[in-house]
């Protein structure tokens, strides 16, 4: 590769004074207008506002010479034929009809072309970018590649320093120049590995025509609804030449680097993109990352190079920060495992390495040794015990011998109340036994042995890492006296397990990787590649080939097809959720996520009281409430306790669409009528009755006009987006009280009104101040039965009171409970007065098979239990008020939250695209929570407009969890989602 003259390293041209740019545009070009200087790391661009529209005046470098430029026009208006949804930099000719016109300056010529200006923004900062946007970046970098595959023009007669077949001169040729020797060194170093991968790949790479820039800063985005910025057109034409189809790829993907949380694994969107419209073949796929390294190293030192030469460059010297972000992932994972990642990304088959020892490593060891399950579906890691340090060893106590499973995701490596991710795939295994045993080498090599007391055997297939092995004291037949580094033959003593943790535990590992000692735990997102490159050491002390994992890849696709799909699930890409714990869940990669949403678990996920009350009760008894037994009893006298002294008698059901169901019957029974007042924007069910009280559009678009005739509805009391707001909701009161009154004089009588005592499904709107008390009194005049709606609200959630209907001062004819009150078993129940009860007779007996059977009574009295011994609805009341705190501050710095709703832990942060207008940000919400789901916090938008977070995590929530997840959402708002 002989390194060319230095006449390549191009100096930036000289600011031009923006006068003389106006009188060459208005003289060659016939455009007057105003002119800004934009900015350029080697040329002089210039935005142009004239008489006739927007333009871009590019002063070109004298490097440049007028053929390339002219190549340059040309493939534009190739690409605007090929691809005419793009937007694209068209040139317009000058007065002679040229493309290219001369520019005057100090004496000297240079070429300049006027183009259209491309509308749109450029992704110029380093905000987050959503895995949508980077594989639209991705897909255009493929539409590209594919379209110029056909477009020819004379070559560039030049040293091309952006060429990345060209990369390692320039590193080597600028990396001198830098005055950070360290840093260069670094580099220098890094690309020669890079391209050491990149040239045996190289003679079957295709060559062709590319853009050789297609990068976060080179496109023009719109702003899609959901506030992202979606690429639609690209600029910058100034690296056009031949090259490397790939590299077009591996530009796009550098540029992708230094935005905000990004890491390796989020170029994998662009790659599959670029793939799916250009597919790559497997040397492309190989040489990917190697010029996805090559290309950062170029940029560093470049970047270095130009402010070096030109200390004025505000554009050169606002990039170097990013470049070195971009340098610095791209040479945090081994390329060897980035390539086998991308491939795995891309459906393509990774290598498999064959493990066969010379001799056993641990000859005293049987061969059938148990597998622990240390999986988020382990049965032995309940109540939290996966937590604890020693787990682990935990479970391998009283076993002669115990291994762990290579590539499993670890429940015991799962970390909570963070945003990282963590390392929980195993790359190796590990060895527990109640004794020491002594081990052999299982072949011959060269053995180190490291400070730290790692062992490391290299022999002609990978490197043989092994951890806790104690001082090799001599013993044996095959060898004596201690074993230092050096050559060794197989079944040479290497020594004895070590104690740990009360037992014997010793760490195998194996590598392809020669350079470097792996990591022994991967991310889930680079699991697949670090895996490729650790090859499944289990046959190294079992003497037979390790079992294949189970795959549940297609489970989602099984779920579609035998579930129906009305039965959504959250997320469009949903984690798989085997574990809970507390107010935590975890997926089977050992992910752990904050539960913000689940109200239906009051108490916290795999609560240890109520499981164990639950198994005793099951081993016990479990039928229907029509045999007699004494927790149907209690519960039903522990939940009357509850309540004021009218409200007696319980009804016990499986749901919240039950409990309301039965509650307007009973209304019907009582009253003898049917008309019903509800709520607008009000959820309460799924079935006959309760759907038909139902009036939130979010549920069903049609709900509305899918009323049925006794169906009547008032307006929904919304203090914040209502038709009354702030000071004037005092009159949602009166004027639903009127109302009630009017359709008691149209229909004769009313048989109930419905409605949450707080307003839950608007995301935690608390009613005006006495409307209740209007509304129930109006109700009653016109004959009518009162429903509270506690289903979502109650059961202590609010903190400042048990009930919803408490803090309006009122007592409710009928109260409906469900949800908090199994904790996730299927439990509810309707407490109404005695005489109210006894009406229903007037309709045939109630039966509930379930309802109220010996185990769901004993979780309706476990789960009262918790709720006064642990002090949660005290919790509920400070953490909720400390998270409400915490959200308010975020208000006050995020234009996009209008309204923090809600009290306890029922919660609500509204998001609004004009604080004055109150348009709902629906898209951006449900973005929003993607994003959110990503940095580990599972939440759901809620309301008929979908632009409110709904906050309802289980009571034990913690300070803690509370600033993570304000944190988290601080994060979002602040970089983007």
């Amino acid at each position: 590769m002989g390194l060319p003259s230095t006449d390549w390293l191009v100096r930036p041209v000289a600011p031009i004074d923006e006068a003389a740019a106006s009188a060459v545009l208005a003289a060659r070009f016939g455009v007057r207008g105003t002119v800004r200087d934009l900015g350029s790391q080697q040329d002089r661009n210039y935005r142009v506002r004239g008489e006739a529209g927007e333009y871009v005046l590019k002063v070109a470098n004298p490097a440049t010479g007028t053929a390339e430029l002219r190549a340059q026009c040309d493939a534009v208006e190739h690409l605007a034929a090929a691809l005419p949804g793009l937007r694209l930099p068209r040139a317009i000719p000058g007065g002679d009809g040229d493309v290219v016109q001369p520019f005057p300056l100090d004496g000297a010529e240079l070429s300049c072309r006027l183009l259209h200006f491309v509308p749109g923004e450029p992704i110029m900062d380093s905000r987050y970018l959503a895995p949508a946007v980077v594989a639209r970046l991705g897909a255009l970098a493929g539409k590209i590649a594919a379209a110029l595959a056909d477009f020819t023009a004379p070559a560039p007669d030049r040293f091309r320093p952006w060429d990345l077949r060209n990369a390692l001169d320039v590193v080597e040729a600028l990396a001198p120049h830098w005055p950070d020797r360290a840093r260069a060194d670094r580099v220098l170093s890094a690309a020669r590995t890079a391209y050491a991968l990149v040239e045996p790949h190289a003679k079957d790479l295709p060559v062709q025509f590319v853009h050789g820039d297609i990068t976060d800063n080179n496109v023009v985005c719109e702003t899609a609804k959901d506030g992202r910025r979606m690429p639609v057109g690209v600029i910058d034409f100034g690296d056009l030449g031949t090259g490397w189809t790939v590299a077009e790829l591996a530009v796009t993907c550098t540029s992708v680097l230094h935005h905000h949380g990004a890491g390796p694994a989020s170029v994998l969107p662009a790659v599959r993109a670029f793939d799916a419209v250009r597919p790559l073949s497997d040397s492309e796929a190989a040489a990917l990352w190697p010029l996805v390294v090559l290309r950062a190293a170029v940029m560093v030192v470049s970047g270095q190079y130009d402010v070096l030469q030109d200390p004025d460059n505000g554009y050169a010297s606002a990039a170097l920060d990013r470049e070195w972000t971009m340098f610095e992932s791209a040479v945090s994972v081994p390329a060897q495992v980035m390539t086998a990642q991308l491939r795995e990304a891309l459906g393509r088959p990774l290598p498999q390495v064959a493990v066969v020892p010379a001799h056993r490593m641990l000859p005293d060891l049987p061969d059938d040794i148990p597998a622990l399950d240390l999986s988020a579906q382990s049965d032995d890691l309940h109540t939290g015990r996966w937590l604890e340090a020693d787990a682990e060893a935990a479970l391998a106590s009283g076993r002669p011998a115990a291994r762990t499973r290579h590539g499993e995701f670890r429940l015991t490596r799962t970390t909570l109340d963070t945003t990282d991710l963590p390392a929980t795939c195993a790359l190796g295994v590990d060895l527990h036994l109640a004794h020491p045993l002594e081990v052999r080498a299982p072949w011959a090599g060269t053995l180190t042995r490291h400070a730290d007391g790692t062992l490391e055997l290299r022999g002609e297939g990978p490197v043989l890492w092994l951890y806790g092995i104690a001082d090799p004291a001599a013993s044996g037949p095959i060898a004596s006296g201690p074993i230092a580094s050096g050559p060794i033959a197989a079944g040479r003593r290497l020594g004895t397990v070590a104690e740990r943790d009360g037992g014997h535990r010793l760490g195998l590992q194996l590598s392809t990787l020669a350079d470097r000692r792996p990591p022994r735990f991967a991310t889930p997102d680079l699991a697949a590649g670090w895996l490729a490159v650790s090859p499944d050491p289990t046959a190294l002390i079992t003497g037979r080939e390790p079992e294949e994992p189970s795959a549940d890849e297609d489970l989602l696709d099984r779920r579609d097809r035998a579930f129906a799909g009305v039965q959504e699930h959250y997320y469009d890409e949903p984690p798989r959720i085997e574990r809970g714990w507390r107010h935590h869940l975890v997926d089977t990669q050992g992910r752990g996520y904050l539960d913000m949403l689940n109200n239906v678990t009051i108490l916290g996920h795999g609560h240890p009281g109520l499981s164990d009350a639950v198994h005793r009760q099951w081993r016990r008894l479990n039928t229907n409430s029509r045999f007699h037994y004494g927790s149907v009893v209690e519960l039903s006298e522990r939940l009357t306790a509850l309540l004021p002294a009218e409200l007696d008698t319980v009804f016990l059901v499986n749901s919240g669409s039950e409990a309301v169901d039965l509650a307007l019957r009973l209304a019907w029974a009582a009253t003898g009528r049917q008309d019903t007042v509800a709520v607008e924007e009000a959820y309460h069910g799924w079935t006959y009755a309760s759907d038909a009280v139902s009036t939130s559009i979010a549920d069903n678009p049609n709900a509305l006009s899918s009323r049925p005739s006794w169906i009547h509805t008032v307006a929904a009391p919304n203090s914040y987006r209502g038709r009354r707001r702030g000071a004037e909701a005092r009159r949602y009161g009166p004027e639903a009280a009127a109302r009630i009154t009017e359709l008691a004089a149209q229909v004769h009588r009313l048989a109930a009104f419905i409605c949450e005592p707080f307003y839950g499904n608007a995301g935690g709107l608390p009613l005006p101040d006495g409307y209740l008390q209007e509304v129930y009194e109006a109700t009653r005049a016109a004959g009518g039965l009162c429903i509270a709606d506690e289903v979502q609200v109650g059961y202590g959630r609010l903190g400042t009171h048990f009930w919803g209907f408490e803090q309006q001062g009122v007592v409710p004819d009928v109260v409906t409970v469900a949800k908090a009150m199994g904790n996730g078993h299927p439990l509810g129940a309707v407490i109404t007065r005695r005489e109210i009860a006894d009406a229903y007779r007037s309709q045939g007996y109630f039966f509930s098979s379930a309802g109220g059977s010996p185990v769901s009574s004993v979780v309706g009295l476990t789960v009262l239990d918790v709720l006064r011994d642990e002090r949660l609805q005290d919790n509920a009341l400070e953490t909720g008020g400390y998270l409400k705190r915490r959200l308010e501050e975020l208000a006050a710095r995020h234009p996009l939250i209008g309204a923090v709703h809600g009290s306890g832990l029922y919660l609500g942060v509204e998001f609004v695209r004009d604080r004055e207008t109150l348009e709902p940000a629906t898209e951006e919400t449900a973005a929003i929570c993607d994003r959110l789901r990503e940095l580990g916090v599972i939440v759901q938008p809620t309301s008929d407009r979908q632009c409110v977070l709904k906050i309802k995590p289980p009571l034990c929530l913690t300070r803690r969890s509370a600033d993570v997840f304000a944190a988290a959402l601080d994060d979002v708002l602040t970089h983007g989602w």
